[in-house]
């Protein structure tokens, strides 16, 4: 009971603390020389690993701040963590709105999240911008003009995925292991539909939840179907695991693995950098990881940048990339709103990206928008890893992406 007691006035105070805090922010949101930001990210539970991207966002906009901040306002950065619940993004978001005065939504994580808040955002014209999530609901330019994307869609990549096995594996008999959510039904509904026909070559797709202890005996499941292709649709620390588990049962399939789990320091070393060889992905950002952009000169500032302003662990990390090309991009919507920060005028902006390249995207990869069109990024390039790097082979896809996804 004493402990309980003590539990109780801990969280009262905790509140307490936070009421105040809100409150101490409200008071500096009312101040017209910043530009206030909210961003919702999981920082805590089974998808933290993604926590980096809002860690890399604020060290981004901590870096322009140094600069000068944008067109002489600051950026104040307000980001959150919902622990990947989608009610808790909406009251965070809600706060961030009401309580922060914040005068966008930006690069917030996930599909649920994104989803619960969307309609909240737009009734109140909230722009919603470049979120961290593939999912084409989110990129409805008519019915949710208020909401804007930024990577390439999950269903379209899937696509991708289906049309190299059409291409190179016609009759080969086919495995899949998805991550049992929005993330991972939409990836595999991809491969689905563009498999068509070939769809009665998957011998088993087995789903799985992000927190399953039963890896090992579904991959040995797997095994046993006796196909020759093994797709995996998840997270790079699930992705590791399965790639170690299927060399240690000696198995050694054609492997396709998603964007999202296609990194070298987050996936393919620690499952072991020969056990990796021969991995495919699809890609439209560079790999921090990989030695390939050693001497680039937009990751020669990543790697000053991260030195300077996001000194963590490692300076490898794909999540962390993610979020600081996002927050490059937003960057450049800002700039263009001259003096005019109004909300109307960011969503304008937003919309009329032409040929925008993020300095950390691979060569030839393009932000597009209009207000018609609300998927910023539509291309992906097809990659192989050769056991040191990736190796991008065949030219840039843009025509496996579903037509009509601004709706």
């Amino acid at each position: 009971m004493r402990v309980t007691g003590r539990l109780l006035f801990v969280l009262i105070a905790a509140l307490a603390s936070l009421g105040a805090m809100s409150q101490q922010r409200a008071e500096q949101a009312a101040d017209d020389k910043d530009i206030r930001i909210g961003n919702i990210v999981p920082y805590s539970g089974p998808l933290s690993e993604f926590g980096a991207i809002g860690k890399a966002e604020a060290a981004y906009f901590d870096m322009i701040n140094d600069r000068g901040g944008i067109n002489g306002r600051k950026i104040r950065f307000i980001t959150r963590d919902d622990n990947s619940d989608p009610a808790t993004a909406l009251e965070l978001t809600r706060d961030l709105v009401e309580k922060d005065g914040v005068q966008l939504m930006f690069g917030s994580f996930g599909t649920p999240g994104n989803l619960a808040t969307r309609w909240y955002l737009n009734e109140k014209q909230i722009p919603q911008l470049f979120l961290a999530s593939g999912d084409e609901e989110l990129s409805q330019a008519r019915a949710f003009p208020w909401t804007m994307g930024w990577q390439p869609s999950f269903r379209s990549e899937g696509r991708i995925y289906a049309n190299y096995i059409q291409a190179y594996y016609p009759r080969k008999k086919i495995v899949v292991l998805w991550q049992n959510d929005q993330f991972g039904r939409m990836l595999y509904k991809g491969i689905q539909e563009g498999l068509g026909e070939l769809n009665r070559h998957v011998l088993v797709d087995v789903a799985f939840d992000i927190s399953d202890e039963h890896l090992e005996s579904h991959v040995s499941i797997l095994k046993r179907a006796g196909a020759d292709i093994f797709v995996f649709l998840g997270v790079p620390s699930t992705a590791s695991k399965v790639i170690q588990l299927a060399a240690s049962l000696n198995w050694h399939p054609v492997f396709i693995v998603n964007d999202a789990s296609a990194s070298i320091a987050n996936a393919m070393a620690p499952a072991g950098l020969e056990n990796s060889a021969g991995v495919i992905s699809a890609a439209f950002l560079k790999d921090p990881s990989d030695p390939a952009w050693k001497d680039d000169p937009a990751m020669k500032d990543w790697f000053a940048f991260m030195d300077r302003y996001h000194k963590v662990e490692s300076t490898n990390n794909s999540a962390a990339l993610y979020g600081y090309a996002a927050a490059e991009a937003l960057t450049k919507v800002l700039r263009q709103c001259g003096d005019d920060f109004s909300r109307e005028n960011i969503m304008r902006q937003a919309a009329s990206l032409r040929d925008y390249h993020p300095s950390v995207a691979l060569p030839d990869i393009r932000m597009n928008t209009s207000p018609d069109s609300y998927l910023p990024i539509r291309q992906m390039r097809l990659v192989q890893f050769d056991g040191r790097s990736w190796q991008p082979f065949g030219a840039v896809i843009e025509t496996a992406f579903t037509e009509g996804m601004a709706r």
